[in-house]
């Protein structure tokens, strides 16, 4: 059978890869760029005719992606049956056709999966939505479309006084942050889960579980339909350009913010990390010591985040409020913050079959729930 070219598709939801050449079971192949953007580094496909084969993937033109460092120390995410999500040998040279990443892979299936993260699909969206809708105390709002006129979902649960918000995946190809959602989401619905029923006696909760849909769904890594990264839109969000952003604002304009999460993930740091609001010109000492109050319980509660390793704190006054955690609590005087997930691995407990996976983002977001639980008492 090694004679016959495998085969190559990515024409699905979240796909992402253009194909240069094949021969063989050796592919070189190139990522498209996000849409009226220069931002590229997601890719998503399907291989065929693979079975018993080694196959040789080299995806090339790398260092002109959006995250370089990204690449040193990176393992391709693969799967035959899409549901379980390991990692494949791959090795990086910056210096073959403008950075090429080499992915290395003998599958027993004749179809195989690769992907920058483990996808997670606008179908299995959906499903999220539809089904936790229905659960007992659960309130469905649709907050606005997107620039596809996708729907903006937004699931509030809880009759406590302190608003807390919980979003993911402004940036699309950051797909452990809806992983993480999946968790967060079974522990304040799961009657049986003691900080779940806590936080919904204590606080109301409002959780958008993908904030870029479109982006999600044409196999972006950064930005919506329009090229625009959304993560920059918060001073001043329009219609035209980031309704996404316009409608998550407006809804919590509509209820204040004591809390807020945005949940993405790093290209380049091997660590599970937050990122605060240090640099806002209203901060207050109480606003930051209930923020790193946060910080230590869940430092605390699971071995699968730290505080050491990170992005540099923004000097006093100079924090950009264009970003979400800035302005949210700049706007609401709110304790905000930033999750950061891997791409890679969280290695201060490293895992060598998955390295970080979407069932350790779907814990970490349980752990969170947990740690919010301890915070909301004080």
């Amino acid at each position: 059978m090694s004679e016959f070219a495998i085969h190559i598709d990515s024409a699905f939801d979240s796909g992402n890869i253009e194909v240069r050449a094949i021969h063989g079971a050796t592919a070189t192949l190139a990522i498209r760029r996000d849409a009226h953007s220069d931002f590229f580094q997601w890719f998503h496909f399907r291989v065929s005719g693979a079975a018993g084969r080694e196959l040789v993937l080299r995806i090339t033109g790398l260092n002109a992606a959006a995250y370089p460092g990204g690449w040193e120390g990176y393992r391709a995410c693969v799967s035959e049956d899409r549901d379980y999500w390991g990692r494949a040998d791959t090795a990086w040279d910056p210096h073959t056709e403008n950075g090429t990443l080499t992915i290395t892979y003998s599958p027993e299936s004749e179809i195989c999966w690769f992907a920058y993260f483990a996808p997670y699909s606008m179908e299995r969206h959906h499903d999220l939505i539809a089904q936790l809708a229905a659960e007992p105390g659960v309130i469905y709002r649709r907050l606005g479309q997107s620039l596809d006129g996708q729907p903006i979902d937004c699931l509030t649960m809880g009759d406590g006084p302190v608003q807390i918000w919980l979003q993911a995946r402004q940036h699309p190809g950051e797909s452990m942050a809806q992983w993480w959602m999946e968790g967060a989401l079974d522990a304040l619905t799961d009657p049986a889960n003691p900080h779940g029923r806590l936080l919904r006696e204590k606080a109301t909760v409002h959780v958008v579980p993908n904030a870029n849909p479109d982006g999600s769904r044409r196999g972006h890594l950064r930005t919506n339909a329009a090229g625009v990264n959304l993560n920059r839109e918060w001073h001043d969000p329009r219609p035209d350009r980031s309704p996404e952003v316009l409608a998550i604002r407006n809804a919590m304009d509509e209820t204040g913010v004591a809390l807020c999460m945005d949940v993405h993930g790093d290209e380049a740091i091997p660590h599970v990390f937050i990122a605060g609001f240090e640099g806002i010109p209203g901060i207050t000492q109480a606003q930051l010591a209930s923020y790193h109050r946060y910080l230590a319980i869940l430092d605390a509660q699971t071995p699968d985040f730290q505080t050491r390793a990170g992005y540099p704190i923004a000097p006093a006054g100079r924090g950009n409020l264009t970003m979400a955690t800035n302005q949210i609590a700049e706007r609401f005087g709110a304790v905000a913050m930033t999750l950061e997930m891997p791409f890679k691995d969280h290695n201060d407990l490293p895992c060598p079959d998955q390295g970080w996976s979407p069932e350790r983002s779907a814990q970490l977001g349980r752990d969170c729930i947990a740690a919010l639980a301890q915070w909301i008492m004080g």
